[in-house]
């Protein structure tokens, strides 16, 4: 199984918009594209300079898997996101595999 972890940094401006879109929007089309097993979001509690993080993990069965999501349909996911955020958060992407 491969985990599939997008960190994002926010404007704590955005934070709460940022959550709903998250949670109404983004993911739920994440997960439509049929590419993963599951989700969860997370919020990292050892944040610095009062900053707002969280991390969404996909978990998807093969990299492979996760690769063609990439190819297909991550460009225009992204790109919403950029519509709606543009200049207010940082995100960075890792790909994990699960051992136990």
């Amino acid at each position: 199984m491969i985990l599939y972890n997008v960190t994002t940094s926010l404007d704590p401006e955005i934070a709460e918009e940022w959550l709903e879109y998250m949670r109404t929007t983004h993911m739920p089309e994440v997960m439509a594209t049929g590419f993963f097993l599951k989700s969860q979001l997370c919020r990292m509690l050892n944040e610095e300079d009062d900053g707002i993080t969280y991390a969404a993990q996909y978990y998807a069965v093969s990299l492979d898997q996760l690769e063609e999501y990439q190819r297909v349909a991550a460009p225009a996911l992204r790109n919403d996101m950029e519509k709606h955020f543009s200049g207010r958060y940082a995100s960075f992407r890792t790909m994990l595999e699960v051992v136990e």
